[in-house]
């Protein structure tokens, strides 16, 4: 794996709180914001701006009470996951998914984004089914 993310470095059991999130309310969309409402954005390259993607994520976060909880046990020393499109209406920069969940979506856009390769190119909406 490339690149950063967010460890926990203790167990945490589903519903747990895991951390409160902080940053810099901004009116644009940054490689690590996340949406708080449609015209601002959290920015926080320290710690939120880099959960990983996983269309089975292991957290979910409250962009209102800017929590991040526990979707499932997780085991000390695990990477944090968190779906994209849970709080993106529109991602910074769309891209291949290659998460494994059974469940992948293949490609990663936020919750009201057409997929920017499919309107190319329709044949890549199958491009995970033709690769496994």
């Amino acid at each position: 794996m490339a690149g950063r993310g967010v460890i926990a470095y203790r167990a945490f059991a589903k519903g747990d709180v895991i951390a409160r999130m902080a940053g810099h309310v901004v009116s644009e969309i940054r490689q690590h914001t996340l949406q708080l409402t449609p015209d601002t954005h959290l920015f926080d390259p320290y710690f939120s701006g880099f959960f990983l993607h996983s269309c089975s994520p292991n957290i979910s976060l409250n962009m209102v009470e800017l929590t991040v909880t526990a979707l499932q046990d997780i085991p000390a020393n695990s990477f944090l996951y968190m779906d994209y499109a849970e709080t993106e209406d529109v991602l910074f920069k769309q891209f291949p998914c290659s998460c494994g969940a059974p469940n992948c979506r293949s490609w990663i856009t936020g919750r009201k984004e057409i997929h920017n390769a499919a309107m190319a190119q329709p044949e890549m909406l199958n491009l995970n089914q033709a690769m496994r």
